[in-house]
């Protein structure tokens, strides 16, 4: 198993490209830019990113096709491949209602189906041929003005549940699983795409040391465990690793009511979907989600928590 770094969009832009510089020098695979609502744009952080180093992977993990048309897609990705030499990763989501039609008034309707024609047509322009597509959602005649470095780079999904995995299993070359991706719901995913797919997943990871303990490591994970937990609700994810309708319900409601319910993640569910106590323990759950059938390991940065001691325990733990 590699691992890879995702960087939050709660850091500051010139903080951003320090940590991908420092991903690249302690031999990490890939560096990977959300673009969560209302944050820092992937685009302009995997830019600089990318012009900042020489060998590390640049992945946008993910943009969705509400926002972003696939053309813009496209030029945006091409524009990356050009400034990183062929080292840009596209990642692709169908992003959600709460961030789409709740937060910023655009329907969200159809998300898998756009997503899919999203594929096609971003496939399809990076190839620097004109494209011309007319489906459900979208309908493009048109082509980049330029030729990208390469006519096929790499296209992962974000996605968790099992129509999108179906279509990652027909128009991707690989796939980012969320936060909270316990080795069961791995091995489940792994069962449904095969062994050739690519599975990628972020991952919670604390570790004591450097004046933390155990309790003080696991502990700071709690919230971002009921936060997710809350995200996800009664879905594939939590169903498979166990959980039941009643205990995801109630972190949903924490969730949508501003409060997630800290209180309701005890020490099961951080060795279920967290790394995290003493180094042993934190190599043991990378060890699962490796035997579950993991490819890489994406660390989740979190600003608060230094990034070199971060960094330096994620590579210390693999084997």
């Amino acid at each position: 198993m590699r691992l890879a770094f995702s960087i939050s969009g709660h850091r500051h832009a010139g903080s951003a490209v320090q940590v991908a510089r420092k991903a690249e020098d302690a031999g990490y695979d890939t560096v990977w830019v959300t673009e969560d609502y209302c944050e820092r744009g992937a685009f302009a952080l995997a830019g600089a990113i990318a012009a900042a180093t020489s060998r590390i992977r640049v992945g946008i993990g993910v943009v969705n096709p509400w926002t972003r048309h696939p053309a813009l897609i496209a030029m945006e990705f091409a524009a990356l491949e050009e400034i990183s030499g062929g080292r840009g990763v596209l990642g692709l989501g169908a992003s959600n209602a709460r961030w789409m039609t709740e937060q910023l008034g655009i329907p969200f309707e159809r998300p898998v189906t756009r997503l899919a024609e999203a594929v096609d047509i971003v496939r399809a322009m990076l190839t620097g041929e004109r494209v011309e597509f007319a489906g459900e959602g979208f309908r493009v005649d048109a082509g980049l003005s330029f030729v990208p470095p390469r006519a096929a780079p790499p296209i992962v999904l974000g996605v968790k549940g099992p129509r999108a995995l179906d279509v990652a299993a027909s128009r991707a070359d690989g796939v980012l699983l969320s936060i909270l991706s316990s080795a069961p719901y791995i091995a489940a995913v792994r069962r449904r795409l095969g062994a050739a797919m690519e599975l990628s997943a972020y991952v919670g990871l604390s570790v004591e040391g450097g004046g933390v303990s155990r309790s003080a490591a696991r502990g700071r994970l709690r919230p971002m465990v009921a936060t997710y937990l809350g995200v996800h609700g009664d879905h594939e994810i939590t169903r498979t690793a166990g959980l039941s309708a009643d205990l995801c319900l109630a972190f949903r409601e924490g969730w949508r009511s501003g409060k997630p319910r800290v209180d309701l993640v005890d020490d099961d569910l951080l060795d279920l979907f967290t790394a995290s106590g003493t180094a042993a323990e934190a190599a043991g759950s990378l060890g699962r989600l490796a035997a579950a059938g993991l490819d890489v390991a994406v660390v989740r940065d979190d600003p608060e928590i230094d990034v070199d001691a971060l960094l330096g325990a994620a590579a210390r733990l693999m084997p």
